[in-house]
């Protein structure tokens, strides 16, 4: 029988390994880098924006309620557009650590959830294939599942989403091999 207590080198050394990975393909890599655009006007959307507006999720045309989105003056407002979701953050300087803090925190959970269900169906004996399998099974659903979910509800661009799939794909295979490593014999 194989514990979670038994899986913390290949969770925690998994944790590592895919940060270091995400670093390698968001420095070096960049192929996110077209992942954003910049507003056309930016400055008139900020002045527009404004202090205002706090630190949220916003959507544009805002729908209160089922009857409201049923208005004519609502449909109109999405007919002509702009259309869309608006993130905005505290202002200040960008600070990467918390982030990064956050990011790290996030592999380890990835990380401990598919250890978690490798300890309730596999034993000592289960080779690296199977270890494998399974443990990259759970992580993809960790690490790429929310960015199909963003594409379909939030428009994210597709483009985007494949480019995160492929991420999790990638650091999911580096938990399982991770783990069918280091699985305790």
């Amino acid at each position: 029988m194989v514990t979670l207590v038994d899986l913390w080198m290949p969770i925690l050394v998994a944790a590592v390994i895919v940060f270091m990975a995400s670093s390698i393909i968001h420095m070096l890599l960049r192929y996110h880098r077209s992942d954003y655009k910049g507003l056309p006007n930016e400055d008139a959307v900020r002045n527009a924006v404004g202090p205002a507006i706090a630190p949220g999720q916003y959507m544009f045309p805002y729908c209160a309620d089922m009857k409201e989105m049923k208005s004519e003056a609502m449909q109109k407002k999405w007919e002509t557009g702009p259309v869309g979701m608006l993130i905005t953050l505290k202002p200040g300087k960008m600070n990467m650590g918390p982030m990064l803090l956050k990011w790290f925190l996030y592999c380890i959970l990835i990380s401990a959830l598919a250890g978690y269900l490798a300890e309730v169906s596999l034993d000592r004996t289960a080779t690296y294939m199977v270890v494998f399998r399974l443990v990259a099974t759970a992580a993809l659903l960790g690490y790429a599942g929310g960015a199909i979910s963003q594409g379909i509800w939030q428009g994210r661009p597709w483009s985007t989403v494949v480019k995160d799939v492929i991420d999790g794909a990638i650091y999911a295979m580096l938990t399982a091999g991770t783990f069918g490593w280091l699985w305790p014999r």
